[in-house]
């Protein structure tokens, strides 16, 4: 795999619906405050892709699949690429979202989407779509791999086209650059197992970003807003931001796509790398305050919109916390390829438990230093002093990609330092560490009192949930693991490069 796509697929699997009982899954992490666990009761231990055991299905993907899967409303949804074509018209390299049955695995429908082609750092080849979905009832968000916002209808083609989008043909077709704009190439048409777009909104043209290496997202719903991180970064030198006023945090309007609210902190010209991290919630006192981290090293908290405006406004800014005080705040692209100094930036998100905040964060893993740490913030923290706003901090291994989980006063978290972490959430004291065979691109998930998670040399990782270590298993996989592990209606999820398997007991 190119090693500049490798600077920012993690963050799906770091990385895209609001109930933490155990059902659907139908965003990354749970509830509002995505933290990596679930109330899923009665998963294995162990499965086997050779002799089947466990494997109640499994689906084939395409040959990068960086993207965590979630399930809502009997279908499954995952972001891959289309290295194993599902459907002859759609011929290359594409970013593809397929849907599943989440019974038994059949392919229902797909979205897929043509690359961007002006600048290979937009949009980076046979990295597929990267971000996760966020499903709410009978309508899918997502952001493509050419930076839109897309809204779908569940049920894809299967039901005809709902509308008000009406052009899928256009929109599945590869234009390339050059094309007369007088002698276009022939229109795709959509057939039953396409998907059918509800709207859309070009981040890019409507916002004013550029995303870098590819666009991404975890989208978070509040009442009829989505909230998520814009995707833009540096130029193909990586030593410019093209649009330095452009915004980190957006906010739409989930009915229409209809740009709302945006930051003004002025982040941009100091993103060391690009804007990896979606948001999260969480409620102080009764209010409920958005968490952002931004791509200058910053973690935000901002006040979310009362009601919807009529044009475009600022996101009110409650506080912000520097991750990393000691880290150089301007000028920041001199530090490229420095791994002794440099800026932090933010992969996973921000989760929020019991009144605390655990987020982690460090040097970026291809162009800063090697350090990395978890740390632990008073949620309550009003922005008046940051020194009584950091509980603890925990120095990891080196670079960190995964989201926190926080499960019964322990905190799991794997790095890309081939280690994994139980940390005690209360005093940030190391419990227990355990090496693994590869980077942690994935963040750990806590379900059945088991911490399940991959990593990108192909082992697939079982402990118990505890204070004490216990390995329960370890599966060779062989393809590498970019994605975070799923559980819902007593099956688990785990995706591959190239495959989904629903791991769970067989009930005959």
């Amino acid at each position: 795999m190119p090693r500049r796509f490798i600077k920012w697929a993690a963050v799906a699997a770091a990385l895209g619906a609001l109930s933490l009982s155990a059902a659907n899954q139908p965003q990354f992490g749970s509830a509002w405050s995505h933290n990596m666990t679930s109330a899923e009761r009665g998963l294995p231990d162990f499965f086997s892709p050779e002799t089947g055991s466990n494997i109640l299905w499994s689906a084939t993907l395409g040959t990068e699949t960086h993207s965590t899967p979630v399930i809502a409303g009997g279908r499954i949804y995952v972001g891959t690429n289309n290295g194993n074509p599902r459907d002859p018209k759609h011929e290359g390299d594409r970013g593809v979202l397929m849907c599943f049955e989440e019974k038994t695995g059949r392919f229902l429908w797909q979205l897929v989407v043509p690359k961007r082609e002006e600048d290979i750092f937009f949009d980076w080849p046979n990295s597929g779509i990267s971000s996760t979905a966020t499903v709410e009832g009978d309508r899918v968000y997502l952001v493509s791999n050419r930076g839109e916002v897309l809204c779908l209808d569940a049920k894809g083609m299967a039901d005809g086209n709902d509308g008000p989008f009406r052009e899928e043909g256009i929109y599945m077709t590869r234009i390339p650059p050059g094309t007369d704009p007088q002698h276009p190439p022939p229109m795709l048409s959509p057939g039953p197992t396409d998907a059918d777009v509800i709207w859309k909104f070009d981040l890019t043209a409507g916002a004013g970003i550029w995303s870098h290496d590819a666009a991404h997202s975890s989208i978070l719903i509040r009442g009829d807003h989505l909230y998520l991180n814009s995707g833009t970064g540096v130029d193909n030198t990586h030593k410019k931001i093209r649009t330095p006023d452009a915004p980190s945090l957006v906010v739409l309007d989930k009915h229409n796509g209809r740009l709302l609210a945006r930051d003004y902190e002025g982040i941009a010209p100091n993103i060391f790398h690009s804007t990896w991290a979606g948001p999260s919630m969480g409620k102080v006192r009764g209010k409920a305050q958005i968490y952002f981290e931004g791509g200058n090293g910053f973690l935000y908290a901002f006040e979310p919109l009362a009601a919807t405006p009529e044009k475009v406004v600022p996101i009110r800014k409650i506080w912000e916390f520097d991750f990393d005080p000691g880290a150089p705040k301007t000028n920041v692209h001199r530090f490229n390829s420095n791994r002794r100094e440099s800026p932090s930036d933010f992969f996973g998100m921000p989760v929020v438990y019991e009144n605390r905040l655990y987020l982690a964060g460090g040097g970026d893993i291809w162009w800063g230093k090697n350090e990395a740490w978890l740390k632990c913030l008073r949620a309550d923290f009003d922005g008046s002093n940051p020194t009584n706003a950091l509980l603890w901090e925990y120095p990891l291994q080196k670079h960190v990609m995964a989201t926190p989980a926080v499960w019964k006063n322990l905190v799991f978290i794997p790095d890309c330092g081939r280690m994994f972490h139980c940390v005690d959430a209360t005093t940030g004291k190391a419990l227990w560490t355990h090496e693994i065979k590869g980077e942690a691109w994935a963040s750990a998930f806590v379900a059945d009192d088991k911490v399940y998670f991959g990593t990108r040399g192909g082992t697939f990782y079982v402990f118990a949930a505890t204070a004490e270590k216990h390995l329960l298993n370890t599966i060779e996989l062989v393809k590498p693991i970019s994605a975070t592990v799923t559980a819902a209606n007593k099956v688990l999820y785990v995706a591959t490069m190239n495959t989904l398997y629903a791991v769970g007991y067989r009930h005959e």
